[in-house]
């Protein structure tokens, strides 16, 4: 008797922690973009060798840069919207070029590009390893 009580303990534990791994809160999307947002920065100033003064004329730039490519709208035809991000990096590439010089701004433009292919990777990457093992999507 006291083998089956213990016998059936042990499995409706093993069935509570099972349940209780499947309803782990999501993760905070504002830290992770915290966290993305501070990697990108440490990131590119890197590559950049961004001195402090280069720093302080090309962050704000930076993030006007980045309000307006995210305003693109979403619902656009893909190669109205290509268009409309090209346009705006066209538009700031001499305010870049002033503060980084010619080759430090064509080096962000594709390092930017770069940094978010390599981001879009990691995450695809996280989701498809972050089912534990044993387990697959239709149990």
């Amino acid at each position: 008797m006291k083998k089956l009580f213990l016998l059936t303990a042990i499995i409706a534990s093993a069935f509570t922690s099972l349940k209780a791994q499947n309803n782990q809160p999501p993760v905070d999307d504002a830290k992770r973009n915290e966290k993305i947002q501070a990697l990108y920065v440490a990131y590119v100033t890197k590559e950049l060798e961004l001195t402090s003064e280069d720093a302080q004329k090309f962050w704000p730039v930076h993030a006007q840069f980045e309000n307006e490519m995210k305003a693109v709208k979403a619902d656009l035809p893909e190669l109205d919207k290509e268009q409309a991000r090209l346009n705006i990096k066209k538009k700031y590439q001499s305010n870049f070029a002033s503060i980084l010089g010619a080759p430090r701004c064509e080096r962000f433009f594709k390092m930017n590009q770069a940094f978010k292919k390599k981001l879009m990777e990691r995450l695809q990457k996280k989701r498809q390893n972050g089912m534990r093992p044993g387990l697959r999507r239709d149990q």
